[in-house]
């Protein structure tokens, strides 16, 4: 199933019913069988999924590719967080959508859902303070047409405390520093407008960025344009490696027969350096990195593209190529205890299994190498 394979769908419950009973009904319970795979596997990935019957949930599963639990979603997701410290997960709405689920991963309270505020959206990714305590969403304010941090404090329901802009337009992926004083934020560039849907409004005027922001105020610390003949390379996905480098990827929406690097790093005070992958990994990517991920134990960054059925793993140290695998409609990648990436693909295979469900496009692990 590739990605234009995967429609909306007929959502199961009316959209507000589900919302309001969400918090209510559904606790975290595993089966005997659900509790036997967790206790041999050694690792566990949540990700967004949609079933066969075309509703949406939150999935979490082994290492092993066996799927753990199942909980429902009123719509599609797309990027996941997880804070280590509290247990919980959030799965956030595909952009434009409306609403973030919190899940607790040790059982100990009900499901949460965030609404966004009037006069925004999400814009599908998100992550937590190092404490754990407060989580932060990439939003887009559509009538200033400007990005967005929300800020929801997690000792409080996950109410929203507070924002800061993003110093772009169409924040996507973000992620913490490591001592926890900067975001990451990956600014797309794009405009769009949830009048539109997901109509990509500027195309021949792009913007992105990648940014540095302070988490206690909000301060730019630095800004980082793509230059003037990428300006259509879309910054979407970061991770940071152990030594707080910035790895990113892109998305390219210039012309098809064009092969623009996808992937690069930066340093906080230091200039961005694209990857130069050899020509046969560069045309496996087609132009599309969906996911990134940085294995700080094995010092590898991986490279995840559906529309190239590719994904191609880097050392994190020089930026060398280090291997291309081929994987139709790669999604979701992670670092897996095993050497190398665990890795999903829309029509459902993670690790040597194929669950009846298409996974989404990003996983994120739960359980800590």
């Amino acid at each position: 199933m590739t990605r234009s394979d995967m429609p909306r769908g007929q959502v199961l419950l009316d959209r507000r019913a589900f919302l309001s009973m969400a918090g209510a009904a559904w606790a975290v319970s595993l089966s005997p069988a659900a509790a036997a795979v967790l206790s041999r596997t050694d690792a566990v990935f949540a990700s967004a999924f949609r079933a066969q019957d075309g509703s949406y949930g939150i999935a979490t599963v082994s290492e092993e590719g066996e799927v753990i639990d199942r909980h429902a979603l009123p719509d599609r997701a797309h990027g996941l967080a997880h804070s280590a410290i509290t247990g919980h997960t959030v799965a956030f709405a595909r952009r434009p959508g409306t609403f973030a689920m919190v899940l607790d991963t040790a059982g100990r309270s009900e499901p949460v859902v965030i609404t966004a505020s009037e006069g925004r959206h999400f814009f599908g990714h998100g992550c937590f303070s190092a404490d754990g305590r407060l989580l932060y969403a990439t939003e887009n304010d559509f009538a200033g047409n400007r990005g967005m941090v929300g800020i929801y404090d997690g000792t409080d329901g996950f109410r929203r405390v507070g924002e800061f802009p993003t110093f772009g337009i169409g924040p996507h992926d973000m992620t913490l520093s490591s001592d926890g004083r900067h975001l990451a934020v990956a600014n797309g560039g794009i405009e769009t407008h949830p009048d539109f849907g997901r109509t990509k409004l500027n195309l021949d005027h792009m913007d992105p960025s990648l940014v540095l922001i302070e988490t206690a105020t909000g301060r730019l610390v630095e800004r980082h344009v793509m230059p003037e003949h990428l300006r259509q390379l879309s910054t979407r996905h970061v991770d940071i490696d152990d030594k707080g480098r910035i790895w990113f990827a892109c998305q390219y929406e210039g012309p098809r027969n064009a092969r623009p690097p996808v992937a690069g790093v930066f340093a906080p005070g230091e200039d961005i350096r694209f990857l130069d992958l050899p020509e046969e990994a560069t045309a496996a990517l087609a132009n599309y990195v969906g996911a990134i991920a940085v294995h700080r134990r094995e010092g590898l960054v991986g490279l995840a593209s559906p529309k190239g059925g590719a994904v191609v793993t880097v050392d994190a140290k020089t930026g060398a190529f280090v291997r291309l695998d081929k994987l139709a409609d790669a999604a979701g990648i992670a670092p897996a205890n095993r050497q190398g990436f665990a890795v999903s693909s829309y029509d459902g295979r993670f690790a040597e299994r194929i669950a009846p469900i298409a996974w989404d496009q990003h996983i994120v692990r739960t359980r800590p190498l």
